[in-house]
């Protein structure tokens, strides 16, 4: 009997309800603890992973890490010419590794920023400029202009795509959102070693009881001790999820999409009002990002963004809807809102290796 692999299989849902994003910080054990929290025999958990990982369903398993803590970021939208457009996203996805997010969006009509169809996250190592490495790019594919916009506070990180299938309309967490901090973390030697270990995707013989053996071997610490600097960094607040990901933007074999839709929703609220308004926008549940960041003349002047995932156009906008009329209700004006609906799109983990950021330059400036 072959053991299902979508995304949709009743024992699968409720694995990955939990794998997805509700594994937070550094775990020694993380199967074991979706293993528990999803009610799910270990050995069934490991088996149905692994195999959703070998079927495309799952595209990666890695600790997550809070890279605006790590690293200067930000958003960027680029203006470039639609007949050079294709050319740019693969380079960007597969030539640039401090791209992460790499999409088209469009506008369901012609609004301030339309005109602006590729948008990147864009990172890059501690002390190095976001402005250099953008400059690079845009010379590199042929752009008319780029946008940067850092996040000035992070109110929702998540995914969680089947969880949020079913999520009604407007649900919402009894509190506002806590804002977290983008300023940039020290680290020594030992934590960046194991920090930038703890980073890289699992393979499928790691899927196991026990993932976090070989790194530690790999580094020629004792288990103990790889452990022990995990935790430090779980404390420094720069470890994000354990999250086994989805592939989202692609059909399964069998032609299952997990979403087909990916709203950036944008709003403009008054100046002074951007805390209260994230802190409030990003309560709601149906969001995987919240972000304050000024989207300046080219965009309204938006300066709070968030990003809905579905399967149907009409109910992602009714989900926008619920926190218009929130927002409206608890007396914050919204001044300007729009969508971009992400197109084409592409998802990768940002790297943040210093070395790797100088060899990109050297072969690029």
């Amino acid at each position: 009997m072959s053991i299902p692999v979508e995304h949709d299989d009743p024992i699968n849902a409720r694995i990955l309800e939990i794998s997805e994003d509700l594994v937070s910080g550094f775990q020694r054990k993380p199967f074991h603890l979706i293993s528990e929290q999803s009610e799910i025999e270990l050995e069934t958990v490991i088996e149905r992973i692994k195999h959703m990982h070998e079927a495309g369903v799952i595209r990666r398993v890695r600790q997550t890490l809070l890279s605006t803590k790590l690293a200067h970021g930000a958003l960027c939208a680029w203006k470039i010419d639609n007949d050079k457009i294709d050319d740019a996203f693969d380079f960007m996805y597969k030539e640039d590794p401090f791209s992460g997010h790499v999409v088209i969006r469009s506008t369901d009509r012609e609004i301030t920023g339309s005109d602006f169809k590729l948008w990147t996250t864009i990172k890059v190592p501690q002390g190095e400029s976001l402005e250099d490495h953008a400059n690079t790019i845009k010379n590199v594919i042929g752009a008319e202009k780029y946008i940067l916009m850092p996040a000035k506070g992070v109110f929702t990180l998540g995914v969680g795509h089947v969880r949020r299938k079913n999520m009604p309309i407007g649900s919402r967490s009894d509190s506002p959102a806590e804002m977290m901090t983008t300023k940039v973390v020290e680290l020594s030697p030992t934590e960046w070693d194991v920090l930038l270990s703890l980073k890289e995707e699992l393979t499928v013989e790691e899927i196991c009881p026990n993932p976090w053996t070989a790194r530690a071997e790999k580094l020629n610490i004792s288990l103990e001790e790889f452990f022990k600097v995990a935790e430090t960094l779980n404390a420094k607040k720069v470890i994000g999820r354990f999250s086994t990901f989805l592939e989202h933007t692609k059909p399964s074999s069998t032609g299952k999409r997990v979403t087909r839709f990916n709203g950036l929703f944008h709003w403009r609220v008054k100046e002074g009002m951007q805390f209260k308004a994230g802190s409030e926008i990003g309560r709601h549940h149906i969001l995987t990002h919240c972000y304050w960041r000024e989207g300046g003349d080219n965009f309204g002047n938006v300066n709070i963004m968030g990003v809905v995932h579905g399967t149907d156009k009409n109910k992602v906008l009714e989900h926008k809807q619920a926190i218009d009329s929130y927002l409206n209700d608890i007396r914050i004006e919204v001044l300007y809102t729009n969508v971009f609906w992400g197109g084409r799109s592409e998802i990768k983990p940002s790297e943040i290796s210093p070395d790797i950021y100088k060899k990109w330059h050297e072969k690029y400036d």
